[in-house]
């Protein structure tokens, strides 16, 4: 018994050396950890129980058969975090490159059907040379079959990944259909041809990092959701993530331990809306000053920052946040803002969280770029996302809400279930300027007579008793009491139940 016990024991050793020491070695000379580093890290002390360890791949062209190494280039099992459950795969770069072969997708495969299954999200960790050449159409298989779990569990348990190194050719569109894609700055990069082909095809003279690194899919593609500086980071930020969200569809985002009142009153929100209405100010201030001991975990932080994204808990429970940035573009709605929102309140409503809408906007950009790169179907998604969510809404408008985007930004006319204002909040269907000169361009020689008329609408209009008086706002509120009020709002929607006709799916505007 001994014997065969020291043979696993051997067998083991070797299977978590991977491609060997001296492969190690050169992924921790480029700054990066291996998979079985990384899984460490990500997961709880101890938890992580292996899967498939000495699995083999079973190619025999080209040689390979002399060469293969248990585990076959990916780490597959589960563990927890902050002791919840949760399904990792790691791709494995010292051992052929990280490539995917029949065997290594079929590993992928496994746990992500016992995620479904079990109702626990999965977290891949790619790092990955691509499809492996040598298995030809096996290995491409090998991606179809994962990209059809991707699909399968889109809405049934949260998928994130993070992208730790190459990720290129088919391999990106796995990631491309999880919830969150996260990289590492200067160590990571994706893209569906590599800088060699783009030369070939298009003459154009591109690094690998300009082509599809951190910074262009944070900032120009939007693809990726964040970007940290190093592996540790990442991960640890990915453990923060993991505990605003729920195991799966069938529960309910987690509830935390909270240290701050509920009751608070923050005197500072009262002057936080300057008395010039085209004077920006920074909505994250509110947002901090909203939640749980101030904690929010943006998502999409520099891409679209007209439109603000994240989590926050009140009371200890996730809310999902969508909010105006006056600060940038002066928190219009855009072709990118309204894609950037629309997905986020698309996975807030998948998986039961309820949504915070915080609303400062002066109507859609307009403009022959944002016409012709089709602002009215972009902007049709924001409007289907809120229209279709059943979760909890609650919205507050602090200043501008005009024309379509005040509709569009979760009013009560879609399924807003409590709708407030601040006293300095004007809803109308444009600015008083703007209005005036189409309703009097009889007068506009005369300036004096314009500006009166100005001031008249803006006394009529540009407040937001119009709107509370026909119930279209349930109750304007002081500012310095908002934390209070919304926390009880999302208290009180607690037993919500809101169904949608039956469908097979919808067909959202694309």
């Amino acid at each position: 018994m001994n014997k065969i016990l020291r043979e696993l024991e051997k067998r083991r050793e070797q299977a978590r050396l991977g491609g060997g020491q001296k492969r190690i070695q050169a992924q921790h000379d480029k700054g990066k950890l291996t998979a079985r580093e990384r899984i460490e890290l990500l997961l709880d002390n101890d938890s992580f129980e292996e899967l498939d360890m000495f699995v083999k791949h079973r190619c025999v062209d080209f040689g390979m058969e002399e060469t293969q190494i248990s585990g076959d280039g990916v780490v597959t099992g589960w563990g927890t975090i902050n002791g919840r459950q949760v399904y990792v795969y790691s791709q494995d770069f010292t051992v052929f490159g990280g490539s995917l072969s029949e065997t290594h997708a079929q590993k992928i495969c496994k746990v992500m059907d016992m995620a479904m299954r079990n109702g626990a999200p999965i977290i891949g960790l790619n790092d990955s040379g691509g499809a492996r050449i040598q298995e030809g159409v096996a290995s491409l298989a090998g991606y179809a079959d994962v990209f059809q779990k991707n699909v399968l569990a889109s809405g049934v348990v949260p998928q994130i990944s993070v992208i730790m190194g190459p990720c290129a050719g088919g391999a990106v569109y796995s990631p491309a259909m999880t919830d969150f894609i996260f990289m590492i700055k200067d160590s990571s990069y994706m893209f569906v041809t590599g800088p060699d082909v783009v030369k070939t095809v298009t003459n154009e003279i591109i690094s690998a990092e300009e082509l599809g690194g951190a910074k262009t899919h944070t900032t120009k593609s939007s693809v990726a959701d964040g970007a940290f500086e190093n592996d540790v980071e990442a991960l640890g930020q990915i453990r923060r993530l993991f505990d605003f969200l729920p195991l799966s569809n069938r529960e309910k985002p987690p509830q935390r331990p909270f240290y701050d009142d509920t009751s608070r009153i923050e005197a500072s929100l009262d002057t936080l809306v300057p008395e010039n209405p085209n004077q920006p100010y920074d909505i994250k201030e509110l947002i901090l000053k909203l939640s749980d001991e101030g904690d929010f975990f943006e998502i999409q932080k520099e891409f679209a920052a007209n439109i603000v994204t994240g989590f926050i808990r009140l009371e200890g429970r996730t809310i999902g946040v969508v909010a105006n940035q006056p600060l940038v573009l002066a928190g219009v709605l855009d072709i990118d803002s309204s894609r950037k929102a629309a997905r986020f309140v698309r996975f807030c409503d998948a998986f039961e969280i309820p949504i915070l809408t915080l609303v400062d906007v002066p109507g859609f950009l307009p403009g022959t770029s944002q016409e012709y790169g089709g602002v009215i179907k972009h902007g049709a998604k924001l409007l289907f996302a809120y229209g279709e969510a059943t979760v909890p809404k609650v919205t507050l408008i602090t200043r501008k809400a005009y024309g379509g985007a005040y509709d569009v930004m979760a009013s009560k006319h879609l399924r807003g279930d409590f709708n407030y204002a601040w006293p300095t909040a004007e809803i109308a269907v444009m600015g008083a300027k703007g209005a005036v000169e189409i309703l009097y361009r009889q007068e506009l020689g005369d300036k004096k007579k314009i500006e009166q008329r100005t001031k008249e609408y803006e006394k009529r209009f540009a407040n937001p008793f119009v709107a509370a008086e026909k119930g279209f706002i349930d109750e304007v509120i002081a500012p310095s009491s908002t934390r209070k009020r919304i926390c009880r709002a999302f208290a009180a929607l607690q037993g919500k139940k809101l169904t949608n006709p039956w469908k097979k799916h919808d067909n959202i505007p694309l």
